[in-house]
């Protein structure tokens, strides 16, 4: 009597005893061999998935610091340059406005020059990604100017969601919030 098993013939009499153990241990051996290089395969793939999101944080870490620093120095153009045309900025307290009006808010800073800063909070970053689009960057910052000749500050939350297209990273929404 025979038992067909794709590739393997195994005898099923007795006779054959040493022969169908000889070979389910072939079969044990392939298996086990295939489910360790399945799981090493797996712990590399997870290493590299760690060592992009290292590498998308100090990107999203150096766009944050690219992007105030125009903001500091009152570049009003390289801040533009930063935020897609279709911006989408969600503020706790003054709702929900757009590229126009951040620009226009930017302009107004520059202008009136009453030593508005941002610097973010040391330890506060969080860099997420967002596969086929870009990453999330969530962090709390703090924002001062002068007000009555007294330095006046308030530290705030947000979250950016930035776009990388044709490898340039554009933010295309904003949520602050906590004011």
């Amino acid at each position: 009597m025979f038992c067909i098993v794709p590739n393997i013939t195994l005898s099923l009499v007795p006779e054959a005893k040493i022969n169908m153990n000889s070979r389910l241990n072939i079969v044990k051996v392939v298996f086990l061999s295939a489910v360790f290089l399945i799981a090493a395969n797996n712990s590399n793939a997870q290493k590299d998935s760690t060592l992009s999101n290292q590498e998308l944080y100090k990107e999203i870490a150096r766009m944050d610091s690219i992007l105030f620093n125009a903001f500091n120095t009152r570049d009003v153009v390289k801040f533009g340059s930063l935020f897609t045309s279709d911006l989408e900025f969600f503020h706790d307290k003054g709702g929900l406005t757009n590229y126009e009006y951040t620009m226009n808010f930017m302009k107004d800073v520059a202008k009136n020059n009453n030593g508005l800063r941002r610097d973010l909070v040391k330890g506060s970053l969080e860099v997420y990604p967002i596969p086929g689009y870009g990453a999330m960057e969530i962090g709390t910052h703090t924002f001062c100017h002068l007000e009555n000749g007294k330095q006046d500050c308030g530290t705030f939350k947000f979250v950016h969601i930035w776009q990388k297209k044709d490898g340039a990273w554009k933010i295309s929404r904003v949520v602050s919030y906590g004011h």
